[in-house]
């Protein structure tokens, strides 16, 4: 993927200050191709892999990973053919029924997804949904809330990924289960906020079934030279469509076989 990079080291450093700015400030900027409009998605990478190191740095700890864009409708929308990835770190965790507070998020939506735990370490390239289902620990429902840190919302894929596919917070909750007691390919979902449904859906929305997202996210961290490392959190992609949030909202997400995720968001 470094074959691809047409940023300078500076141009990484400036770019990833640029994000964690929004990211821990909460204010929007305009899409970073404006300025830098032939970056590539390896460069988005290596933005996103400078963001990483500085969070770690600061404490922040490394729990698991995030595909995104791993619908059909989700990539048709953004125009691109390939899914990406983020990571997600112990200070996105919001415990289950909690309150989540907005004013530290700019544009926040709510996506329901099924979460992997892993208890081995999957190592790309070449992954298949196989190798994930025999890695798996348990399947869980979750709910991201996705904050798009860009102005208009005027996005690509390369900006998307340097801003760390737009992750902000995430809640995994319901009930665990082993992925051999579940067909993962039909198991319904349905969003409600404030009572009313604003979403459904079927985990077959994620790439046909959420385990192929799982294997096309640890075969892009092979091209960053990166493993899914045992014990990890893996969010396989929205199953709905991300629905925007305001304080006073509250939102439960019900799963098929898996219970329900809920939440509720303040100023």
């Amino acid at each position: 993927m470094s074959s691809n990079l047409t940023l300078s080291r500076e141009d990484i450093v400036r770019l990833c200050e640029r994000v964690e700015g929004a990211q821990t400030r909460a204010y929007a900027i305009p899409k970073l191709t404006d300025e830098y409009p032939d970056m590539t998605i390896a460069d988005g990478y290596a933005v996103q892999s400078e963001l990483r190191r500085r969070f770690i740095a600061k404490g922040h700890k490394l729990v698991g990973w995030k595909a995104g864009l791993t619908s059909k409708a989700k990539m048709q929308q953004m125009g691109v053919s390939v899914p990406s990835i983020g990571f997600l770190t112990d200070r996105m965790a919001r415990p289950e029924n909690s309150a989540i507070s907005t004013s530290d998020l700019v544009h926040p939506r709510v996506e329901c997804e099924v979460a992997f735990v892993m208890k081995e370490t999957l190592q790309g390239p070449g992954c298949t949904a196989a190798d994930v289902l025999a890695a798996t620990d348990y399947v869980l429902p979750a709910v991201e809330i996705i904050d798009s840190r860009f102005s208009g919302f005027k996005f690509d894929l390369a900006s998307v990924i340097a801003d760390n596919g737009s992750s902000a917070r995430f809640v995994g909750g319901g009930r665990p289960r082993y992925v051999e007691d579940l067909d993962l390919r039909t198991l319904g979902v349905v969003m409600e906020k404030n009572g009313e449904i604003v979403g459904m859906g079927a985990s077959a929305a994620v790439l046909g079934h959420p385990a192929e997202a799982v294997a096309m996210l640890v075969n892009i961290l092979a091209e960053l030279g990166e493993n899914l490392p045992a014990g990890s959190f893996v969010m396989s992609g929205g199953i709905t469509e991300a629905v925007p949030v305001k304080p006073g909202d509250s939102v439960v997400a019900r799963f098929q076989e898996l219970g329900s995720v809920s939440m509720r968001f303040t100023e």
